[in-house]
């Protein structure tokens, strides 16, 4: 069984507090979109993927019990709750991809006028309910596609990886992205062993991946960020993987910080660089990485460690939560569930797989 960060039944949404893990494992109950907002900014929930789900099914128990008068004041409440929840972390683009198709919905079902309020409200929630098991299918696919493609290149031998931030079933609704690729080579008896990077100053590697390493019973070993260069040149590592929260459109990746020097240090070793993620993921309306918005997070969060300072008093810190790969150090291709591409093809590719 693997880690749900997200339970949910109709009505009820319970999110797993990701801020207390390793050392405690509770759930907080998201009532409203106010709290499900909370929960993203704090990063209580974290993930692309997972804070679409999240944010859209907080929208979802606090629309169950809600009555409306009219269509029109259903929209707009709907909406303006979409647009409230796109503010929660501006890098990720899952949630604004979410907000942009539900927001068309609504507008959609507001045009048949044969269609009550309670009717559209059902129809919504349905299809907001219907993300948990989609996100789970698509990881799947994912998974599979960037397995085979990684042993395509081994003959007979296994992997090891060495992935960074944490992508596993925490980060979606469940199996994983990046971690989800290395799940299918362990389904298969394929995964020597995986290296997970601590992922500072946040340290969602040695925090969460760590822990899905362990209660996965997966081969795994933590280390430092700064070690990455040392460890491939030491250790022969098949792939780098890592998740993504923005792709654009000539194939540049916004990833957790940390993410681009480790690129360019597994293209001098010689090492493939994969980037897995969902189309929800990928947004053409940007043409490169340059015009991605990266967030800045609080400097607490590099002075302190639970709590306790480390860092001297008086100093300034630059904390930005994202950087940005360019489409070229992204050697062994971007993986997606409709396969793996080429960062310069993904734009031609993802278009015609919709299309279908």
């Amino acid at each position: 069984m693997t880690l749900e960060a997200i339970r949910y039944t109709s009505g009820s949404l319970m999110l797993l507090d990701q801020l207390l893990l390793p050392n405690k494992s509770e759930y907080i109950q998201i009532k409203n979109t106010e709290d499900g907002w909370n929960a993203i900014k704090k990063m209580q929930i974290r993930g692309a993927p997972a804070i679409a789900v999240a944010g859209c099914l907080s929208l979802a128990v606090e629309l169950i019990p809600k009555q409306f008068s009219n269509v029109k004041e259903l929209v707009d409440f709907v909406v303006t709750k979409l647009e409230y929840l796109v503010t929660s972390r501006p890098t990720a683009v899952n949630m604004l991809d979410a907000a942009k198709l539900y927001t068309a919905r609504m507008t959609e079902y507001a045009k048949q006028p044969d269609l009550t309020p309670d009717v559209i409200k059902n129809k919504i929630v349905t299809e907001i309910e219907q993300m948990l098991e989609d996100d789970v299918n698509v990881n799947k696919r994912m998974g599979q596609y960037g397995g085979e493609d990684i042993l395509g290149g081994l003959g007979n031998s296994s992997a090891t990886i060495l992935t960074h931030c944490n992508t596993g079933s925490l980060a979606t609704a469940g199996y994983g992205t990046a971690l989800g690729v290395v799940r299918y080579l362990q389904s298969k008896q394929k995964l020597d062993h995986v290296y997970c990077t601590e992922t500072r100053p946040y340290n969602q590697g040695a925090r969460l991946t760590a822990y899905e390493i362990v209660y996965e019973k997966m081969p795994g070993t933590l280390i430092c960020d700064s070690m990455v260069a040392m460890l491939m040149k030491k250790n022969k590592i098949s792939a780098v993987i890592v998740g993504a929260d923005r792709v654009v459109a000539n194939g540049d990746a916004a990833n957790k910080i940390g993410t681009y020097q480790i690129a360019i240090v597994a293209k001098h070793h010689g090492v493939p660089f994969y980037v897995a993620c969902p189309s929800t993921t990928y947004d053409d309306t940007l043409p490169d990485g340059d015009h991605i918005v990266i967030e800045e997070r609080p400097h607490g969060e590099m002075t302190s460690v639970n709590g306790t300072r480390i860092a001297a008093p008086g100093i300034g810190c630059w904390n930005p939560a994202f950087d940005v790969t360019p489409g070229e150090l992204i050697t062994g291709g971007i993986i997606t569930e409709f396969g793996v591409f080429k960062p310069s093809e993904l734009q031609q590719k993802i278009r015609q797989a919709k299309s279908k």
